[in-house]
């Protein structure tokens, strides 16, 4: 699985970067939920996040559903969010504070 990982992951990078105005405020996340599925956070500087969701979210539903038909090709299912450096900033703080649970610290 995670050479699968590698690879989707390799793919987003890829795919995302061409659509967006700030590369270098880019992170991409990987989360294993379990054995066969797989996460990805996109954290994007704010104005890009708007760019790569697109009019009426077609831009980022294309991206999902090439994201899922290449994870399907590896027999796993994965996921994709996208979300603003400030939202990531305030899930962050939400988990620090014990507000949430970090579904990501597996």
């Amino acid at each position: 699985m995670e050479i699968a990982t590698e690879q989707i992951r390799n793919f987003l990078q890829f795919v995302t970067l061409q659509f967006i105005d700030h590369p270098e405020h880019a992170q991409l996340r990987v989360a294993k939920i379990d054995e066969s599925h797989v996460r990805f956070r996109l954290i994007l500087a704010k104005e890009d996040v708007a760019i790569l969701i697109g009019r009426n979210g077609f831009t980022a539903s294309a991206i999902r559903n090439l994201l899922k038909a290449t994870a399907a090709k590896h027999n796993i299912s994965a996921t994709l969010q996208i979300h603003s450096q400030e939202e990531e900033q305030q899930r962050m703080a939400a988990i620090e504070a014990g507000e949430i649970i970090d579904d990501e610290a597996k």
